[in-house]
């Protein structure tokens, strides 16, 4: 089974990364579709679903008391969501071949040896990402959108270390491969990612 999890900063087009990178290797592709499946099993609204799963885990939880994913541990509404984000990531990934962004997929499946990729950009480059991408917040000031990046990176760096005792969300120890999108066009740096993947698992094939 190939596996390969990616994790980014907002407005480092990590989404795009991904989509493109699983069109390429024509395998399986999990990013918002996460979120959408998770809604229609609990018949919640995949908005607030959203809102609460991309929330400041670090203002929840005291972490030394949080290490493990199960549900006699966490009690909460949001800790029961985000178990239940977890047992969907790996029924999903089980599956087949896939990418999948976000959920940290890198931690949920580590036994499954992905290959752990991370997305960055300076800052520039994601304020540019954001208003091409978010049209409606356009007219969005540049301190505005540094400020709701910040934010937006804290939430995935707190929920992160709540199920990752090793290594901090960013930390290149915690990833195979690390990628800076400043100033880059994603769609060209594809067909490379692509011929570094298929050496990667040939290089990593476990069990044989």
């Amino acid at each position: 089974m190939q596996i390969i999890t990616i994790n980014r900063e907002f407005g480092s087009g990590g989404r795009e990364f991904g989509k493109r990178l699983a069109k390429s290797l024509k395998c399986a592709y999990y990013d918002r579709q996460i979120i959408e499946e998770l809604s229609q099993k609990l018949t919640l609204d995949k908005n607030y679903l959203e809102r609460i799963l991309d929330t400041d885990w670090a203002n929840i939880y005291n972490f030394s008391c949080a290490k493990t994913l199960t549900t006699n541990k966490f009690t909460t509404q949001n800790s029961f969501l985000l178990a239940e984000q977890h047992k969907l990531v790996k029924k999903l990934a089980e599956q087949s071949d896939c990418v999948v962004v976000g959920s940290n997929a890198d931690v949920i499946l580590a036994d499954m040896k992905p290959l752990r990729i991370f997305v960055y950009a300076d800052i520039n480059s994601k304020i540019t990402r954001c208003r091409e991408r978010e049209i409606e917040m356009k007219n969005l000031s540049e301190h505005a959108w540094v400020k709701k990046i910040k934010a937006i990176d804290k939430g995935r760096a707190s929920k992160h270390e709540l199920v990752s005792a090793i290594y901090p969300w960013g930390d290149k120890r915690g990833y195979d491969l690390c990628i800076n999108t400043s100033g880059t066009s994603i769609e060209k740096i594809i067909p490379a990612m692509k011929q570094f993947v298929t050496a990667w698992f040939k290089e990593h094939t476990y069990g044989n």
